[in-house]
């Protein structure tokens, strides 16, 4: 056909394009093809393969220690960001140039599980103080065996990579032989001890808890004021005191603890007075003519509590005056009382004493408070053993034995009334009331506590440690303080201020706890003596040595063996003469020894025994990061990590708490089945999980929209390169001006992209990445590239630079977002790698030539950039007013200053605007031209393109139907020769 002759039909070039060819579906299909994945990595060994990989190269070892979650439930969400924060940070590394090792671990002891063993026979009506302790240790691990395995499952169908097939779990032989021989060295150090002190009780569980296991919640609680009569009182000089025969008012919120009490405290920095009532009803406890000692901001208050109509201030009270005063205590003589409470009460100041509530006065019992304790230590106050395990009154105490404080479901019983109606019928109350405020509760029974005073284990954590590793302290306080200033990075860095401020100002750990199910406290007490005797411990190495051997054997299982005192004490000592303990210890003295376990002793462990990484949520600052840290510090000298990585709480969409009552709660298996496990993960990523995070049906349907979209970003890419080789690869010093814009861009992305995972910074990283790939690349640099690949001739040298732009980006999207979707850029690489071996997990992140990183030209690329806004705004008011359909409709007339003329080639910047032709000039824009403020010295006036329309790439150019191929422009007849 010749040019000139009249066409009948249009031809159809279609399938003389290179339009884009891929197998990867638009659709991903996550939750049915996430599964196969899995399979495949564990056919094919990746975690090994990886290992592998460090042996045959140099890489620097990293490793994160993980740290144990209970084995007895299924997985919520707060589970699957920690793992999956966890699993981010290893690949990462790996990808980074390390051997990144993640051993995944289980907490198998404690209250936890042997709770729900507990639960199981109260179903079946047993009673588990009838069953025998070794039957019920069995009970217990096969539980947590049951829930390991459930749970290694769960983790891994989120894309957690790890050393899944050989876990860590203390309840292993070898993990519970090195958890008493840790115990055993504060045994030997000097630092363990036994005292009696007031500890966190729970009358349900009848067990002291740790400060981690306690939770605090609203609790209406009975209120009493209480008269302390003054029996003794001198002034400072020695002369007789007025004040005899006044009564000292305290206010308390724990009736309970009235018959322990020994003392009462003021503090000597705030202001008192004595007050006497002058009128009140007839039937009134605060009678007219009763004189109060009460401090001056508060007695109003308390005047107003004990309906007082009437009262006046007679005279200032002395801190001088006040500690030299002897009150009795409210029961001493009440009938049936037994003398029990004929002592006297002491005047003794405190600074926790307050005048923000209350009366200024304080009552304290030794037994039943922190403070309490602390200034009865001081002050040589005698402890009282009042209250038994149960929470029930000892028997034989005088008119209370038998009362009951809290039963055993938690609910308050008659201990309260009893000591309130003794008072009011013994004359001593002025009021009563209830409140509710703030009270401890056991986190996993949910019930009320006590502060109760018992026999304990203590680590004495001011007390020289006599291991001879000071570098950093002589005691465990010290040397938390200063590895926490000086050995650890903090991500956020306030978890630092967090935990230096618990450390400073916490109590000895108390390690026993009066369970069955964990490691026993292995040590022997010699019978008779008292805890402060030099000889009351048994400190035998050979005796460590005989008990560590026994536990690696048989676990330890074998302290609670007949024979076994006999058997660890040997021939050197008289089993007469010693007690066992069989205390276990605190669930978080087991977490607190992985390291020495994990990364001490395992062989993928790390050669100094210290972690690169430990990575929880807030709360295991008082808890798991707390502990480790307490522990190594007694037993390493130092912290056992390097850096401490800390998530906040997951939270519903509207920031609310999840909890099933609520009925707001997200289950990771739901979002799973409905999204996949990439969305999940990319969630993860979105957030700053170093802050509470919210997630809903909302909010998940964002983050499927947000990969859907970097989805079709990388199918884009894929359909693009199906025939790319490495010998059409395009030198850098051939690349157009628009690739070396990119490449420029592609290098300073490399540096957030390793900056941000070598910080933890995941959300930076995704933002960035995210970003580029659908704003730069999708509505910029692919938009504009689609007219080369698509229509330019195979080997013409801008198509060549485009695909090997394609292949650039291809690699580094899919190995820069492969520690976050774990699953899509697996799929994205076997598109395009396939193979029995291959993996984009294999592979690290590509090395940046320093060339591509060009301010210069990248500076001139954003005034291009600037200017093309200018037109595609002009572009889209013709748009909009319907004038044109397509961009490929206009040849706009660009007003440039003078020296953009050498930048903004005609035919180049045509491409980049996406119209069929441009003109560029340096003539003052006209008025009526389109502008954009913060684009000054930029017009466009809008043109039609003229000429017919090519039927192969759609440009509209004047030459159209004059070449051989009918209805195509010059380029496209070319191509088609």
């Amino acid at each position: 056909m010749c040019a000139d002759t009249p066409e009948t039909t249009a031809p159809d070039y279609k399938d003389t394009l290179n339009l884009p060819r891929t197998g990867f579906p638009m659709r991903a299909g996550l939750p049915k093809r996430e599964p196969g994945w899995l399979e495949r990595w564990e056919q094919i060994g990746i975690y090994e393969r990886l290992r592998e990989k460090a042996e045959a190269e140099p890489r620097t070892p990293f490793t994160l220690h993980d740290g144990p979650p209970y084995a007895n439930g299924n997985l919520h969400i707060g589970h699957a960001l920690n793992k999956t924060i966890k699993d981010m940070i290893v690949r990462s590394h790996q990808m980074l140039g390390h051997d990144s090792r993640y051993v995944p671990g289980w907490d198998c002891h404690g209250l936890p599980i042997e709770w729900k063993i507990e639960e199981q026979y109260r179903q079946k009506g047993k009673n588990k103080d009838e069953v025998p302790v070794l039957e019920l240790r069995q009970e217990c691990r096969a539980f947590a065996e049951k829930w390991v395995g459930i749970q290694r499952e769960e983790f891994k169908r989120l894309g957690v990579t790890g050393k899944w097939d050989d876990p860590y779990l203390t309840m292993d032989f070898h993990a519970e032989a090195v958890i008493a021989e840790e115990f055993m060295k504060f045994l030997m150090n000097g630092t363990l001890y036994q005292g009696s002190k007031p500890v966190m009780w729970s009358v349900v569980e009848k067990t002291a808890l740790a400060e981690a296991e306690v939770e605090y919640h609203d609790h209406q609680s009975h209120t009493i004021w209480v008269k302390f009569p003054v029996i003794r009182a001198v002034e400072p000089t020695g002369a007789r005191s007025e004040l005899r025969g006044v009564n000292v008012v305290i206010w308390t919120t724990t009736p309970w603890t009235i018959p322990s009490n020994r003392a009462v405290a003021f503090n000597p920095a705030l202001s008192y007075g004595l007050y006497e009532v002058t009128a009140a009803p007839e039937d009134n406890w605060a009678t007219v003519g009763e004189q109060y000692l009460l401090a001056d901001n508060l007695a109003g208050e308390v005047m107003k509590a004990a309906r007082v109509e009437g009262f006046e201030r007679l005279r200032d009270v002395t801190a001088g005056q006040l500690d030299l005063m002897v009150c009795a205590h409210p029961f001493r003589g009440i009938t049936g009382g037994e003398g029990e409470w004929d002592y006297d009460v002491p005047l003794l100041p405190g600074d926790h004493v307050t005048d923000e509530a209350g009366t200024g006065f304080v009552h304290t019992a030794p037994s039943h408070g922190a403070d309490d304790y602390i200034l009865g230590v001081k002050h040589g106050l005698p402890m009282t053993y009042n209250v038994l395990e149960d929470g029930t009154f000892r028997p034989d105490l005088p008119l209370f034995g038998g009362a009951v404080i809290f039963d055993h479901k938690g609910k308050e019983k008659d201990a309260n009334k009893r000591v309130i109606d003794a008072m009011a019928g013994a004359g001593a109350l002025i009021a009563r009331g209830r409140i509710k405020h703030s009270y401890p509760h056991s986190w996993r029974s949910k019930a009320p506590l006590i502060f109760r005073n018992t026999p304990q284990w203590f680590v004495a954590i001011d007390r020289e440690v006599g291991d001879g590793q000071d570098t950093y302290g002589k005691t465990v306080r010290a040397r938390a303080l200063r590895s926490i200033d000086e050995l650890v990075a903090w991500t956020p860095p306030a978890g630092r201020n967090r935990l230096h401020s618990m450390i400073e100002t916490r109590p000895d750990w108390v390690l026993s706890r009066q369970r069955a199910w964990g490691v026993p406290l292995t040590c022997f007490v010699k019978a008779g003596a008292r805890p402060d005797d030099p000889d009351f411990l048994l400190r035998d190495p050979a005796v460590n040595a005989r008990i560590v051997a026994a536990f690696e054997a048989e676990g330890a299982d074998a302290w609670y063996a007949d024979g076994a005192k006999a058997r660890f004490l040997g021939n050197d000592h008289d089993p007469d003469a010693y007690e066992q303990i069989f205390d276990i210890l605190d669930v978080w003295f087991d977490s607190g020894s992985t390291h020495a376990f994990v990364l001490r002793d395992r062989e993928d462990g790390t050669e100094d025994g210290i972690a690169d990484v430990y990575m929880e949520g807030t709360d295991q600052h008082r808890g798991w990061f707390h502990s480790s840290l307490l522990q190594a510090c007694g037993t390493l000298g130092r912290a056992p990590y390097r850096n401490v990585v800390t998530h906040g709480f997951t939270l519903d969409e509207k920031g609310n708490k999840m909890s099933k009552s609520l009925g707001n709660t997200v289950a990771p298996e739901d979002v799973i089945r409905q999204y996949g496990a990439d969305i999940l993960r990319l969630w993860v990523a979105q957030t700053d999980y170093t802050a509470d995070q919210r997630i809903g049906p909302e909010i998940l349907k964002g983050v499927a929209d947000s990969y859907r979209r970097l989805r079709n970003t990388l199918r884009f890419i894929l359909g693009s390169l199906p025939e790319f080789e490495e010998e059409k690869r395009v030198a850098y010093d051939d690349m157009p001006m628009l690739e070396k814009v990119v490449l420029h861009r592609l290098a300073e992305l490399d540096v957030v992209v390793r900056e941000g995972y070598a910080k933890f910074d995941f959300q930076s990283v995704l933002q960035a990445v995210f970003n580029f790939a659908t704003l730069n690349l999708s509505s910029y640099y692919l938009d504009v590239r689609k007219d080369a690949l698509y229509c330019d001739a195979d080997h013409n040298p801008r198509r060549l630079a485009a695909l090997t732009m394609l292949d650039i980006l291809f690699h580094r999207l899919t190995t820069w977002l492969a520690p976050i979707l774990v699953f899509t850029m697996e799929e994205v690489w076997l598109e395009r790698f396939p193979g029995e071996d291959s993996s984009v997990h294999l592979q690290d992140f590509p090395e940046t030539p320093k060339e591509w990183l060009n301010p210069e030209l990248a500076e001139k690329g954003v005034r291009i950039r600037d200017v093309r806004r200018v037109v595609t705004g002009a572009l889209e008011i013709a748009r909009r007013d319907k004038v044109i359909g397509s961009s490929l409709e206009a040849a706009p007339v660009v007003h440039v200053p003078e020296d953009m003329l050498e930048l903004l080639n005609p035919d180049f910047f045509a491409d980049l605007c996406i119209t069929s032709a441009i003109t560029v000039t340096a003539t003052p824009v006209p008025d009526g031209a389109f502008t954009l403020e913060d684009v000054p010295g930029v017009g466009v006036i809008f043109a039609r393109a003229e000429g017919e329309k090519c039927q192969r790439c759609w440009k509209i150019l004047p030459d159209v139907g004059t070449h051989a191929h009918a209805g195509t422009c010059g380029r496209c007849n070319d191509v088609l020769g």
